[in-house]
Parts: C-alpha cells; structure tokens; sequence
C-alpha cells in the first residue's frame, strides 16, 4: 500500500470494530464479513484499533491475527489503511508496529505513553523511537479527550517538528478559536476530528474524520462527506440532525451512564444494522444492552434517514 503523507489522509476513514463472543473470543468470521462490508462501502479509508477495536485488550497474538486480515483484505481492495498499534506502554507499541511494519500500511496510529502523563521532552523520545521503527510509514497520532496530556495545537506543532514522520493526528476538534489555532499551527498536518461534527470541521479546514457516524452507517456516512465537497449549507444542516441525535441519545449513555466511548460505538452499529458486529464489549468493560437500538433505530430513521441509507432519506 501506498504510504501517505498529510494531504493524502482526508475523508471519512471507518473504524475496524471489534466482534466479541460470549466467551469472550474474538469472531473471526464476524470480523471479516465487517471488512468486506466496508470495503464495498466506499469509504475513504479504513483503520483498525481505535477505541471501539479494543486495543488495549487484545493479547499479540490476536493483534497479529487481526492485522494479517486487515492487510490482506485492504491490500487486495486497494483500499487505504491505518494500522492502531497503540497501546498504554511504550514498549507493546513498539513491537507491534516491528511486527506489522511489513505489511507497508498506510500509516499507524499511535497513543502517547499512557500510565504517566508524558512531559514534552518525553513525548518527542516517544515519538522518536515509534518512528524510527515504522519508516518510512508515517504516523497519526491519537489525542482524545480521556488522553493523560491533551494537547494543544501549539503542542502538536511542536512535536511535527521535532518528528517530520508524524504526519496526522486524530483529536476532539473544539470552538471557533480552537480551529484558527489549528490553522495557524498545524497547517502541516492532517487533522482529524470526530465524525459527527466533520462539516463544521471541514468548513473549518480539518481533514476529514475517524469518523463515529461511519459506525453507524459507513455508506451514509461516506455520502454525507461526498455531499460537504459539493453542497456544504446542506451538509451542515444534516450535521445539525447528526449532532441532535447523538447529543440527545447516544452522548448521554458515555457522560451520564459512565459507559466506555467504544460502548456507544459498537451501539451505533446495532442501530445502523450494517454488520453483525454487536454491543459486547470485552470485561471488565460493561456494555450497553442491545434492545437499547430498537427504540434508538427509530429516532435515528426519523432525524437523519440520509444516514441510515432510508430511500427517500
């Protein structure tokens, strides 16, 4: 695959979801069906083990077994991918991204050091040694909101310079002066930000989106990028739908509920009906209980058909 630089990672970029059995496996079978249905989606890109894939409970043997699939499905799709080797220690991160540097993925994502909060001298050795293993693949880096240093984009410049390898990062997007910053800064840089807020966020300049509303639909989804590239008003009066519905129900079960972000990610999915990927996440975490997208399917038919892919939506 063809290693990307910044202006080449843009768009709406699916999650890899994690199929979870009731003994707690992996669904191998499930986990493929997924991947062909989001190759045929169109999607503008695919990347594994973010927080809905569950990174941080997979032993390296099912990271190796999920990524050979990964890179075989894409690689033959000729479908952009971005490999998650992340993970809370440094090490693990490191030897994931050794192991599957041959597939030649797009890029890898990564997490900061995550058991102590990382001062800026050691999140450039981080990203040193994270890069001089994956080169010349570049790397994305992953700074959400639960992150132990949530950074700024003067911080983010600051470490593109220290290491040209980092060539995007996935963060929580914020206000109108959030964004002049992150144009004044990070003009270098492919910004991602979350999937319900893209058109703002392309209005704004960002990129494009490891997107959410891709795990509710990833055709919708996809659809609904293609539509900000030619009739942004109508984008974003969609996106005022998209964000009522998941302010008003599926945000609440994260803020309010204490469920983990990739609960109401795997939810989305069991609405969207695209896959059978299910609500199960694995333990400790709990998860939220599938009758939960029955009631949920309906209001999300009703607010934004366009992305549930409803004729006449």
């Amino acid at each position: 695959m063809k290693t990307l630089t910044a202006p080449d990672i843009y768009g709406n970029w699916a999650t890899l979801l994690l199929p979870i059995n009731a003994d707690e496996s992996i669904d191998y079978g499930r986990l493929e069906e997924e991947l062909n249905f989001l190759i045929r989606a169109g999607v503008n890109g695919l990347y594994s083990n973010g927080t809905a894939g569950e990174f941080h409970t997979q032993t390296e043997d099912e990271f190796d077994q999920i990524h050979e699939r990964v890179a075989a499905y894409c690689e033959a799709a000729n479908l952009p991918y971005q490999i998650g080797a992340s993970h809370m220690s440094f090490q693990i991160s490191l030897g994931r991204i050794r192991r599957s540097v041959a597939f030649k993925p797009s890029a890898f994502q990564v997490i900061l050091a995550d058991w102590f909060p990382l001062q800026e001298s050691e999140m450039i050795v981080c990203l040193e040694h994270l890069a001089r293993v994956a080169d010349p693949i570049g790397l994305v880096l992953y700074n959400p909101p639960h992150a132990k240093r949530r950074l700024t984009p003067a911080q983010i410049s600051t470490l593109k310079k220290a290491v040209p390898a980092l060539v995007g990062v996935k963060v929580a997007g914020g206000d109108d002066a959030w964004y002049a910053e992150m144009r004044a800064h990070c003009a270098d840089l492919s910004v991602f930000i979350p999937g319900h807020q893209l058109a703002t966020g392309f209005s704004q300049g960002a990129a494009g989106a490891y997107s959410n509303v891709a795990c509710l639909h990833p055709v919708g989804a996809q659809r609904w990028y293609d539509l900000m590239r030619v009739d942004l008003p109508r984008a974003l009066e969609l996106e005022k739908r998209i964000r009522e519905f998941f302010d008003s129900w599926i945000s609440p079960y994260v803020t309010q509920h204490g469920y983990p972000n990739g609960a109401a990610d795997k939810l989305l999915s069991v609405i969207g009906g695209w896959a059978r990927i299910g609500s199960r996440l694995r333990l400790p975490y709990r998860w939220i209980d599938e009758t939960e997208a029955v009631r949920l399917r309906d209001i999300a038919a009703r607010l934004i058909p366009e992305i549930l892919c409803i004729e006449g939506g």
